[in-house]
């Protein structure tokens, strides 16, 4: 915080309060409720080692298994992209944040 803002004084914990994984994808979010600021934060883990971090703020995000669904053989309609985790805002009742969707 520090580098990007100049601000001495800032002091911004990453805390998670959920953290999930899906295969080699591991997310983790949080909150820093002073500052309204929600985070969530994507880990591929490859061997056990954090080989890229993807970083979202203030983002909804939904996470959605992408595969091939077994009613069609190919083409775009064949694509099932179940939903299987969603950001969880505290205190954030009728606050537009934009949404990204995650697909795994």
């Amino acid at each position: 915080m520090r580098v990007l803002t100049g601000d001495k004084e800032s002091h911004f914990h990453f805390v998670p309060h959920s953290i999930s994984a899906f295969g080699h994808i591991v997310l983790a979010e949080g909150f820093d409720q002073p500052r309204s600021i929600a985070w969530v934060h994507a880990w591929t883990v490859t061997d056990g080692i954090i080989t890229q971090v993807k970083e979202y703020f203030n983002t909804s995000l939904t996470v959605t298994r992408f595969g091939k669904s077994e009613q069609s053989d190919f083409g775009i309609a064949s694509l099932h992209c179940p939903s299987v985790w969603e950001s969880s805002f505290p205190d954030r009742v009728g606050k537009s944040v934009p949404g990204l969707v995650l697909a795994i």
